[in-house]
């Protein structure tokens, strides 16, 4: 196959919204673009996308492949019908090892691609391609402040190889993930082995927009003017640094998930628990990741996980079938206390670590205990988005206090270090314990990968 720049932009189109259905004459490229180009929402901005359609995209795949071009504009996504003999369209995809089935990206691998792609020049046009499919520019994408705008790459299915090879070839024209969100419950669910909801939700590898617009491409003006307009809410441009550089600073804690062996997780990785996304990319065996960043995170693991919930928020009866079910609960015997919430906040408040502390590193971390009492307040108010409250957790008990100075929680404490209760009304929290130097006994490593981190249920014995 001869590589051109038109080529080259056009494959990344395929391959990140190219869907083959049962019409052999005609492909559809899914543009996901939701709110961001929706017609009434932004009737200026789909006047663009619909001109970038038949003045950019058109021309070249009439040239190249002989295929007429059209579209379809709707509240939530535009596509581009390809119409026309798509044989030699497939005839090049095979020959890279990419299927003309289904939804691409789902299932694309483009290690056999990238080869063509043989300067900076290539491979920034079939990232232009990827980029005006599913680059989202969103001004809501941002690193903690306006400061850190990021174009987002978002990513359907479970397709771990093709996000690796992404992450790979941004990197190689000096565009570094800032951060990789990998579709797995260890980073999509974290807290709650019992979110009733799919945690399968995607991926999204972030990468700062100022890099971006150094070093990348798009070939949309819709979307380079909206990266623009991003760009100038940052106040001085943000250099990022490779990943082989990179720092990993403290995790958040991951509770153990039983998705961890969900079968659409690929073989290679399923049945692992991560602590940060540089430990996937370890495990993976990417050449970029800092693997002695994550050689001394694993060092240390035992503060980052938990066999437990670390926080469950439901109603009480809820909350009760999760105990009936699990007989490492069900056995515990536990003791009832009415604790005063303004007593709860204060320790809190005055940086307290612990709710019934056992020693410096063990006991149950109060900032949950917050978290849910915060939700327990809203639930019964209603004033919720979710399980989320509100406004700010500290306000919500802060206002709650006042108004009711005498008011109280229940919390059932067991009499082993497994999760404690916390009712108010009709609603109930699971909040599991901070419990190291147990949990260091539940670790395990794969001995063909030390990435390989296995961690094994806890049993009553264990804590004892």
């Amino acid at each position: 196959m001869i590589m051109t720049t038109d080529k080259a932009y056009l494959l990344g189109l395929i391959v990140g919204g190219g869907i083959w259905g049962n019409a052999e004459d005609v492909v559809r490229i899914v543009l996901p673009y939701r709110s961001w180009g929706d017609c009434e929402k932004n009737p200026m901005r789909a006047s663009s996308i619909s001109k970038d359609v038949m003045r950019v995209v058109s021309p070249m795949f009439r040239e190249i492949y002989k295929l007429n071009i059209s579209y379809e504009g709707t509240a939530g996504q535009w596509v581009i019908l390809c119409e026309g003999d798509t044989s030699t369209l497939e005839e090049d995809l095979i020959s890279i090892g990419i299927s003309p089935r289904g939804e691409i990206r789902k299932s694309a691998n483009i290690s056999k691609l990238v080869p063509f792609l043989i300067d900076d020049n290539l491979k920034r046009r079939f990232i232009a391609g990827l980029a005006d499919t599913i680059g989202s520019t969103k001004d809501t994408h941002r690193r903690f402040s306006d400061d850190r705008q990021i174009i987002s790459f978002e990513i359907k299915g479970f397709n771990f190889s093709f996000v690796c090879e992404l992450c790979q070839l941004l990197s190689s024209i000096g565009c570094y993930a800032d951060q990789i969100l990998w579709n797995h419950p260890n980073f999509h669910t974290p807290s709650d082995p019992f979110y009733n909801g799919s945690w399968a939700k995607g991926f999204k590898v972030r990468v700062l927009l100022d890099q971006y617009q150094t070093f990348g491409a798009f070939a949309f003006t819709a979307k380079a003017k909206s990266a623009q307009e991003n760009l100038a809410k940052e106040s001085q441009p943000i250099q990022a640094i490779s990943c082989k550089e990179k720092l990993i600073k403290k995790p958040s804690v991951s509770v153990v998930h039983p998705a961890e062996n969900n079968n659409n997780i690929p073989v290679e990785i399923r049945g692992c628990h991560f602590l940060h996304y540089y430990h996937v990319c370890a495990a993976l065996g990417c050449p970029n990741a800092p693997y002695s960043e994550v050689d001394k995170l694993l060092q240390s693991a035992q503060y980052y996980i938990s066999p437990f919930p670390i926080l469950t928020k439901k109603t009480q009866k809820e909350i009760t079938e999760i105990i009936d079910n699990n007989s490492l609960y069900k056995e515990r015997k536990y003791t009832k206390k009415e604790v005063l919430v303004s007593l709860i906040f204060d320790q809190y408040m005055s940086k307290v670590k612990f709710l019934y502390q056992v020693d410096f590193e063990t006991g149950y971390p109060l900032n949950k205990v917050i978290s849910a009492i915060a939700y327990l307040i809203c639930a019964g108010t209603g004033n919720l988005h979710g399980t989320r409250p509100k406004g700010s957790q500290d306000k919500v008990i802060n206002d709650y206090i006042m108004e009711n100075p005498s008011a109280s929680v229940k919390i059932l404490k067991p009499d082993l270090l497994t999760p404690i209760v916390i009712e108010l009304g009709n609603y109930s929290a699971l909040v599991g314990p901070c419990n190291p130097k147990v949990y260091s006994r539940l670790i395990s490593y794969d001995p063909a990968n030390k990435y390989k981190m296995h961690i094994r249920a806890i049993q009553e014995s264990d804590l004892l």
